[in-house]
């Protein structure tokens, strides 16, 4: 008979009607949320003093730009690559700028 009556509470609580609150509050939510999306496009027409763009932006241009090309190849470079005797004179060349600043450096001491 206990037993009985324990299974019968479960069942009437697990088939307890819902209550409509909880859903009526999702329902605003939902609709809250859908009526901002819709509104986003607009607001870059409002005024400053209500949230829209700031005063100086340039004018959207009439038609919207083209994809950039990336499966493109590059054109072939007009200059070619250095040789080992070219790298070397410029290796040169910027270590003794280095070393000429670090000895400027010195000569003024610390600041």
């Amino acid at each position: 008979m206990l037993t009985s009556r324990i299974s019968s509470l479960k069942i009437q609580a697990a088939w307890r009607p819902l209550t409509w609150r909880p859903l009526i509050g999702l329902a605003l939510a939902c609709v809250v949320s859908v009526c901002l999306a819709s509104c986003s496009t607009v607001l870059s027409e409002m005024p400053t003093q209500a949230g829209g763009l700031p005063a100086g932006t340039p004018e959207r241009p009439a038609t919207a730009p083209e994809y950039p090309a990336v499966h493109d190849m590059p054109p072939q470079r007009a200059t070619a690559v250095l040789t080992e005797e070219e790298k070397k004179k410029v290796e040169a060349e910027l270590a003794a700028m280095r070393a000429e600043q670090a000895r400027r450096a010195k000569a003024r001491g610390p600041e």
